[in-house]
C-alpha cells in the first residue's frame, strides 16, 4: 500500500506533462510551462515520499524514469519548439526562414534525455552525484525561460531584462543553447547533487552554498534566477572537474 503513494505522485506528473503538451499546441504556453513546474515538484516529492515511507520499489524506479522522459524530455522539447516558432513569427530570423528544419533540433532534447535516463539507471557511479546534467534541471532552463519571456514585468530588485530578454527572445540563440545543453545531458562531467541529508556545513558545503546563491538570486531578480542558475550550475561543475583534484588515500 505504501508503494501507491510515491507512484501516485509520479502518475500525477505524467498526467500534468501530457496536458502541458496539449496546451503547448493549443497556444497556451504559459499554462503549459506552469504545469511543468508542478511536475518538477512532483519529481522531488515522489522520491521524498519513497524515502519517508522507506519504500524501495523497482517498479516505482522504472516508472519514475519513464514519466521523466515525458515530463522533462518530450514536453519541454515541444514547449521550446512552439516557443521558438512563435518568436520567429513575431521577429523573423533569416537563417530560420531559409532553413526551417533547424527548428527540429529541439528533438535532441527527448533523444538525449532518453539516453541520459537509461544511462542513469545502469550507471553505478551516480549514487551520490550525477555524471552529466540531470534531466529535470535541463528541462527547467526552457520552462523558466518561457515563463520569464511571457511575464517580463515580474518585480525585481535588480532589473536584468536588458541582458536576459535579447537572449530568450531570439529563436536562433535559444535553439543553439538547446543543442549545447542537450549534449551536457550525456557529457562525462560530474555534477554535484543538491540533496542535503543534514545541516552540517562540513558535509554539505557545495550544495548549501549553491542553494544560498539560488535564494539570493531569486530575491534579487525573481524567476530570472532559474535559467541563470542552471547555467551557473553547469559552469561551476565544469570548472570543478578541471580544477579540483580527487582526494587520494
Amino acid at each position: 500500500m505504501k508503494n501507491a503513494v510515491p507512484n501516485s505522485i509520479t502518475i500525477a506528473s505524467l498526467i500534468l506533462s501530457s496536458w502541458a503538451i496539449i496546451l503547448t499546441f493549443e497556444g497556451n504556453l504559459s499554462l503549459a510551462a506552469h504545469l511543468l513546474i508542478i511536475c518538477c515538484f512532483c519529481d522531488f516529492l515522489d522520491g521524498f515520499a519513497a524515502r519517508l515511507l522507506k519504500v524501495k520499489n523497482p517498479l516505482g524506479a522504472q516508472l519514475d524514469s519513464l514519466v521523466d522522459m515525458i515530463a522533462f524530455g518530450l514536453a519541454p522539447a515541444m514547449l521550446l519548439f512552439q516557443f521558438t516558432k512563435n518568436l520567429h513569427t513575431e521577429n523573423p530570423v533569416q537563417i530560420l526562414t531559409d532553413y526551417p528544419w533547424l527548428f527540429y533540433v529541439t528533438f535532441l532534447i527527448p533523444i538525449l534525455s532518453a539516453f541520459r535516463l537509461a544511462k542513469f539507471n545502469i550507471d553505478t557511479r551516480q549514487t551520490k552525484s550525477f555524471i552529466g546534467l540531470a534531466v529535470p534541471a535541463h528541462a527547467s532552463f526552457y520552462i523558466f525561460s518561457v515563463i520569464v519571456f511571457l511575464h517580463p514585468d515580474l518585480p525585481k530588485i535588480i532589473d536584468v531584462n536588458n541582458i536576459i530578454m535579447p537572449i530568450i527572445s531570439n529563436p536562433l540563440i535559444m535553439l543553439i543553447i538547446s543543442v549545447l545543453l542537450s549534449f551536457m545531458l550525456i557529457a562525462e562531467v560530474p555534477m554535484f547533487s543538491l540533496k542535503v541529508k543534514n545541516l552540517r556545513w562540513s558535509e554539505n558545503q557545495t550544495p548549501l552554498t549553491f542553494l544560498f546563491l539560488l535564494i539570493a538570486l531569486l530575491v534579487l531578480i525573481n524567476l530570472v534566477a532559474m535559467p541563470v542558475i542552471i547555467i551557473i550550475y553547469i559552469i561551476w561543475s565544469i570548472i570543478a572537474k578541471y580544477t579540483i583534484k580527487p582526494k587520494t588515500v
